[in-house]
């Protein structure tokens, strides 16, 4: 990119039009999540192909996020931003006029791989914000990933109770956030190429350091979705938890991830980013050691609340580390959303399946070796320390314009 200085006073609009993209992005999430059983119905799918097209989600994030880095490339950040966040927020009304598994699928294609490139260019923006002001930022951004995703969920829950048809719903969301995205991204940085810089390969493996870094988020995002899909069952099933204390469980887990999310840079800021993992991990592995040990569904509640603590702020910091590990990115951030997507993706089944063959208290077992892993490993992140130092560095020995 080019060498471009920019105004103080710049850098912070840009931080604030950043995290209001990740709550655009988050809300969309949110929103389809409540009405998954609407569009189930609709297309008259049993739960096996329901969980089948579902998964294309994640095949077309997969699929479509090396492409970003290219696309901001050739139209500079902004411009990019703006038209794959409303790619994004548009393709929530994909599923909704689905009729049948194969058009679902086409749907959840297009739908995962929208989703991944606005998530790759949303992130590399905030990381080079993030370099900009030489402290950590990336927690909060993915907070307000969360806190939009739970107002998504919220505006999709009242629809539903009120008996909405989702086509509905998800057009006046998508318009709603579209414009919202569209508004939010006039404040976004502007970054151009450089004039004789090569644009990125369409597809390329990530580097290896993205491989060490997305071995962290992958044991994260294990664990998230392992505790989103089955903290609930695990309390109803296995300690015989009431429908309002399972529900209750998922809920506080989501919750304790926001807000952790959003205090954790002051944290990160404070210990750096391998001390806060290594607690992080530590914490995690208390908390599934809570649930494996549980007797009664307080106990097992409590764990879930500090298996979410643990792992809030590992992924944002991530995509932190590896947006600082090299000259490219978003090839890296793209290597390392694609490992934790496909962690996403495999836990809940792999959760299942294990639960299956032996019992939920040895899958949540595998989430606490995983969680633990955290602390063993969270050294990979340092990358991430050593560029905020340097910016912080350089930014000290130049002094304020300002009178």
């Amino acid at each position: 990119m080019r060498d471009v200085t920019h105004a103080p006073g710049e850098v912070r609009r840009a931080r604030y039009a950043v995290a209001a993209v990740f709550a655009v992005h988050g809300a969309v999430t949110g929103s389809f999540a409540t009405r998954v059983p609407w569009i189930q119905d609709h297309t008259s799918l049993g739960a096996g192909q329901l969980g089948f097209a579902l998964a294309f989600t994640a095949f077309g994030a997969s699929c479509a996020m090396p492409l970003a880095g290219r696309i901001s490339h050739r139209f500079g950040s902004r411009t990019a931003l703006r038209g794959l966040l409303a790619l994004w927020t548009l393709s929530l009304v994909l599923p909704s006029v689905a009729p049948n598994l194969v058009t679902l699928c086409l749907a959840m294609f297009v739908y995962g791989a929208s989703a991944g490139m606005a998530d790759v260019a949303m992130n590399a923006l905030g990381v080079e914000v993030e370099r900009l002001l030489g402290k950590s930022i990336m927690s909060g951004l993915h907070g307000m990933w969360s806190a939009g995703a739970l107002v998504g969920s919220a505006a999709g829950t009242l629809a539903a109770h009120l008996g909405a048809d989702a086509r509905l719903h998800f057009a006046l969301a998508a318009a709603t956030l579209t414009v919202l995205g569209f508004v939010a991204c006039t404040w976004v940085l502007d970054l151009q190429p450089a004039e004789d810089e090569e644009p990125p390969p369409r597809f390329a493996p990530p580097p290896r350091s993205a491989l060490l870094i997305g071995a962290v988020g992958f044991c994260a995002v294990f664990a998230e979705g392992a505790s989103l899909d089955w903290s609930a069952v695990f309390l109803r099933d296995r300690l015989d938890g009431s429908a309002g204390l399972a529900a209750a469980s998922t809920t506080g887990f989501m919750l304790t991830m926001a807000v952790a999310r959003i205090a954790g840079d002051a944290v990160v800021n404070r210990f750096g980013a391998v001390r806060t993992v290594r607690a992080g991990g530590v914490l995690a592995g208390l908390g599934g050691l809570l649930i494996v040990l549980a007797g009664h569904p307080a106990v097992a509640m409590a764990g879930f609340a500090l298996m979410g603590l643990g792992i809030a702020v590992v992924v944002p910091l991530c995509f932190a580390a590896a947006g600082h590990a090299g000259p490219n990115p978003s090839q890296a951030i793209a290597g390392v959303a694609t490992i934790t997507y496909t962690s996403g993706l495999v836990a809940p089944s792999l959760i299942g399946g294990v639960a299956q063959a032996t019992s939920l208290v040895v899958s949540f077992g595998v989430v606490t070796a995983l969680a633990c892993g955290l602390a063993v490993f969270a050294g990979v992140l340092r990358t991430a320390e050593r560029g905020r130092g340097e910016v912080s560095r350089r930014a000290a020995a130049v002094p304020d314009p300002r009178p």
